[in-house]
């Protein structure tokens, strides 16, 4: 997914000339072609990320596009005072491409692991937020980057994750994604954590319940439309995400189910990780299944809120 991303900013640069690229403390050899070709438009630095923001920042008020890579941890935490006063308070067209979202860096422990970015960054008018699932849907929605106005903040996930998501359907900044129909349940997802609640979705469906799955690869905005459209048939609503519950997509999810009146009420959970500090080390995959991020907590827990709504209407 990572390389999807870069390899499009070099695109992006081939055929603009106002696209910048900024990274920080990364590999030798990251966008080497882009450095060869474009040396005027590639800047590394070394471990000042609040200072990259403001260099990006004044590109960005000359009239030019800032893409600024460097880890999530680093970007979302370090330079939250930048991005709030330089970027979301002037609508820089700054785009943040955070390394590592969720639980990524799991061997390099809680200091690195990007569990609060999307929490971090909702708060703050102006940016936008997107979490795609795959390399594929990533590459779609970087060729949408250079006509949006404003700062986004962009999710990166571990690489090589399966490709879930279809090149058919144009990818469009605040859209969610309907992947599955379904009338019994609704599960809500974003960035990689759509392949588990396809296979909860596949799984449900061999025990007769019929779930739908909403992909929001764009968590703010939140598509509140589409949301409450997938949500109007079904008893329960689950969302799932690698985000601690605090602040993410379940509680974005959870505000526009408590606005919108549903009657009867909807039953509703969200997975995800608790209000903590990992405390493990290891891998993504380990961890997500130490706090259930996973298909089988899904099915769990969908068959569990339906078989409480049924409970609750015989009584």
């Amino acid at each position: 997914m990572r390389k999807a991303c870069l390899e499009t900013v070099y695109e992006l640069a081939k055929q603009d000339p106002r696209v910048f690229f900024i990274g920080s403390d990364l590999g030798a050899g990251t966008l080497e072609q882009f450095k060869r070709e474009m040396p005027e438009r590639f800047f590394m630095e070394g471990v000042s990320e609040a200072t990259v923001i403001g260099v990006a920042a004044g590109l960005a008020m000359e009239g030019k596009i800032a893409y600024v890579n460097t880890i999530a941890t680093f970007l979302t935490r370090r330079c939250f005072e930048q991005i709030v006063v330089d970027l979301c308070l002037h609508n820089a067209n700054v785009r943040l491409i955070g390394n590592g979202g969720g639980l990524v860096y799991a061997p390099l422990g809680p200091t690195h692991l990007a569990i609060d970015d999307i929490a971090i960054l909702r708060a703050l008018p102006n940016m936008t937020i997107v979490a795609p699932a795959d390399a594929n849907e990533m590459r779609r929605f970087m060729l949408a980057t250079l006509a949006h106005e404003g700062p986004i903040y962009i999710r990166l996930a571990k690489g090589g994750d399966p490709i879930v998501t279809s090149d058919q359907t144009p990818f469009e900044i605040g859209k969610a994604v309907p992947m599955r129909e379904g009338a019994d349940a609704l599960i809500v997802t974003t960035g990689i954590t759509l392949k588990p609640a396809l296979d909860a979705a596949a799984a449900l469906s061999q025990h007769g319940i019929d779930a739908a799955v909403l992909h929001c690869p764009t968590v703010k905005p939140l598509d509140v439309e589409a949301l409450r459209q997938a949500a109007s048939p079904v008893c329960a609503i689950v969302t799932i995400e690698e985000h601690t519950l605090m602040g993410g997509l379940g509680s974005a999810v959870a505000e526009v189910v408590a606005e919108a009146g549903f009657n009867p009420a909807k039953r509703f959970t969200r997975i995800g990780i608790p209000d903590v500090f990992p405390d493990q080390y290891g891998s993504q995959a380990s961890l997500m299944r130490r706090y259930a991020i996973t298909a089988e907590q899904l099915v769990s827990t969908v068959t569990s809120l339906l078989s409480g709504a049924m409970q609750a209407t015989r009584s």
